[in-house]
């Protein structure tokens, strides 16, 4: 049987997109007669201790030779001494959701020591599996192997149509919105809140899914800005929820928001496409590929007056939005599904198997 070690900072089991992500792909790898094995190093990446450094030390040197390792890119940009040592003997592969440059870039963290060590690890893997193809341009500053990069955007589960509060309420209800992003600085959840408070139109409520423990400093910032913005009555934290609760929220959303910086593909929005949801969101990532002008509105990113006009065209015309709803139920056939996102990665490690 074919067999790999996906390698991943902290319990697999965490709810953003990346782990989900990493989790699909070792169910659906298993599916397609993949042998994984799950290896979760301390949780403390992209800045790790030398404890923690010195356990993924260990994890891989206790690696057979040959042996296929798929490291997330969380923690492989920031241990390029470990991969250094190792990649002579181990087919090492990257598994990049967002460069660690990237990331320290948006968050006004300095990057040239994160760009060095980045560069350092690419250019020893043997793979480089990006999520989105919008992070192919992101990976250019460190010059890797692009003969070696490959794109495997993630896939979407089936779902039944979200009904909404229209469809299940009576007409005067407020209109649901509904982000799901974890509350950090590339989110743009602060954004999202100003874009609606401009906003006439009364009749909405924001609920905000996602991480309330990953940045707090944000999330300091976002509960600053409802009671700034006069929100405290529409807008809702719930944090991260699990997949009946989520599953909840989706069938009451109305339209699905999102103000993120940036995203290499666009997870939140396609499962918002899969139920039947009309999007509002900021084009970044796969996201006005995915909406393709039929779905939502894609507006510039860091464009807080386009958002503001986005918003208040959705929220005020009842027709627009039933317009983007029928549009959204188009889509919604066309998404790949995991199923064929796991086939895609299988056909991608499978060479590694052969020497």
């Amino acid at each position: 049987m074919r067999s790999i070690s996906l390698v991943v900072p902290g319990p697999l089991d965490q709810r953003t997109g990346g782990y989900i992500y990493d989790r699909r792909m070792v169910e659906g790898l298993r599916s397609c007669r993949w042998r994984v094995d799950v290896v979760e190093l301390p949780g403390d990446f992209p800045h790790p201790a030398p404890a923690t450094l010195e356990h993924a030390s260990g994890a891989l040197e206790r690696m057979p030779d040959g042996a296929i390792v798929v490291i997330d890119s969380l923690a492989f940009g920031a241990m390029p001494d470990v991969i250094e040592r190792e990649s002579p003997r181990l087919r090492i592969v990257a598994l990049i959701h967002l460069p660690l440059a990237t990331a320290a870039r948006l968050e006004g963290r300095p990057t040239a020591v994160v760009i060095e060590a980045e560069r350092r690890a690419l250019h020893c893997a043997a793979r480089i599996i990006v999520t989105g193809k919008a992070a192919l341009p992101l990976l250019a500053e460190h010059a890797p192997p692009f003969d070696r990069v490959v794109v495997v955007e993630p896939g979407t589960d089936r779902a039944p149509l979200a009904r909404g509060t229209r469809r299940t309420a009576e007409a005067a209800a407020p209109l649901e919105l509904l982000c799901v992003a974890s509350l950090n600085s590339i989110k743009g959840h602060e954004m999202l809140l100003e874009a609606l408070a401009v906003t006439a139109h009364k009749e909405w409520r924001l609920t905000c899914a996602g991480s309330l423990t990953r940045d707090s400093g944000t999330v300091a910032r976002v509960r600053i800005a409802i009671t700034r913005l006069g929100l405290d009555d529409r807008v809702s934290l719930v944090g991260e929820l699990r997949d009946d609760a989520l599953e909840s929220c989706f069938d009451r959303a109305d339209v699905v928001v999102l103000a993120a910086r940036q995203e290499t593909y666009g997870m939140a929005v396609a499962e918002a496409l899969a139920r039947g949801i009309p999007v509002v969101s900021t084009g970044t990532g796969a996201i006005a590929e995915l909406v393709n002008h039929e779905a939502g509105l894609v507006v510039p990113v860091d464009d807080r007056a386009a958002l503001a006009s986005a918003l208040a065209r959705v929220i005020r015309d009842d027709d627009l939005r039933m317009r983007l709803a029928e549009g959204a139920r188009r889509v919604r056939s066309r998404l790949r599904t995991w199923e064929e996102a796991a086939e895609r990665m299988s056909a991608v490690l499978d060479p590694l198997t052969h020497g």
